[in-house]
């Protein structure tokens, strides 16, 4: 038993009159022990519960990620190669269970268009148990499992997209994941995968949520972080899809300390967008879809790959307003783009298994 973890476990872990938050260094220092398994299950499991009653301060999550950035995997990428700010999608682990996501969709179109983007995340985890990124990937024969930290780093320089596989490149953290299940809720730790940057230098931080109150919590987080440029998504099921059934939530911020955010609503109606989102009915029917969008064929999921696809155009500058994002998503889409980008991806993955 580690009796320093046993000290900050007390210590938030007290009930509501006497227990206390932790200080940044504090957080830091429980997350370190808790990635290298310096305490004990039992400890591990009731801080993780302790914390989730609680709920973690910015200064808390901040400390965590601190931890992560200390002992966890990180890329470079030489603004030589590409001059924007790679963007990092932070998605939640425990993926979709309700609505077919979008993601890769915006994320092979980004790529396409010379904008570097980072992805993370594992296999099925607890609690929804949804449909993860990675099997949509594999689905779609790219399989990022096998690779070494060192070729994912390669396949960011040479395609523009990348995805960190939390159980090889980042087993620390990995092997948390089934606590995850044991007390039945989603600890702090599904809380940071969201606003983690595994990336050194300057980056485009895009993280979705569904809670008002987790968004003003990451922002005193980033700020503490003196993270510069990011957005925020009221997304489908916390993700960072914007929905086709809902007036979307948008905030940005665009390379400022202090951070001052701009708020965006976007009305998909208002752009002709119809109003449903499409029904996730199995893993099958979700890959089936966006191999067709790849193709360049329409289907159902149309209205949200290129409502997705035009706002991120044009939150990445790549076009000047969201009309013209709109209209330049769906030709780079049907001149094949998406199908090259998905194609180069998958020549590197079967030059270097």
């Amino acid at each position: 038993m580690s009796d320093a973890f046993r000290h900050l476990l007390k210590k938030i872990g007290s009930g509501f009159h006497t227990g206390e938050n932790l200080t940044r260094l504090e957080a830091k220092s429980a997350m370190q022990m808790l990635l290298q398994q310096h305490a004990t299950p039992a400890q591990i499991g009731a801080f993780l519960i302790a914390h989730r009653i609680k709920r973690p301060t910015a200064e808390e999550l901040a400390g965590m990620l601190d931890a992560y950035e200390q002992l966890g995997p990180q890329f470079s990428l030489s603004d030589q190669i590409y001059p924007h700010s790679p963007v990092i999608l932070g998605n939640p682990y425990d993926g979709r269970s309700r609505t077919v996501p979008v993601t890769v969709i915006t994320a092979l179109l980004l790529a396409s268009v010379d904008q570097a983007i980072i992805l993370h995340g594992g296999e099925r985890m607890p609690t929804k148990y949804g449909l993860p990124l990675i099997q949509i990937w594999q689905g779609l024969g790219v399989d990022f499992t096998q690779l070494s930290l060192a070729q994912v780093q390669t396949l960011l320089e040479k395609t523009g997209l990348s995805f960190l596989y939390l159980p090889n490149h980042f087993p620390m953290a990995y092997h948390l994941v089934p606590y995850r299940d044991e007390i039945g809720k989603r600890p702090p730790i599904a809380t940071i995968e969201l606003i983690w940057a595994p990336i050194l230098g300057q980056f485009h931080l895009i993280y979705g949520y569904v809670h008002p109150p987790t968004e003003e919590r990451f922002r005193e987080t980033l700020a503490l972080r003196k993270v510069q440029t990011y957005t925020s998504i009221k997304g489908l099921e916390g993700s960072c899809d914007l929905a086709c059934n809902r007036t979307g939530i948008i905030g940005m911020v665009n390379n400022s300390e202090p951070a001052t955010i701009s708020r965006l609503f976007i009305h998909p109606r208002d752009f002709g967008f119809c109003d449903r989102d499409v029904a996730l009915e199995s893993d099958q029917q979700a890959i089936a879809l966006i191999q067709d969008i790849i193709r360049g064929d329409r289907n159902i999921l149309w209205d949200a790959v290129i409502l997705n696809g035009g706002f991120y155009l044009w939150r990445c500058g790549k076009t000047q307003n969201l009309e013209t994002g709109f209209i330049q998503a769906e030709k780079l889409i049907s001149q094949g783009l998406l199908a090259d980008k998905l194609s180069e991806i998958r020549a590197f993955l079967a030059k270097n298994s």
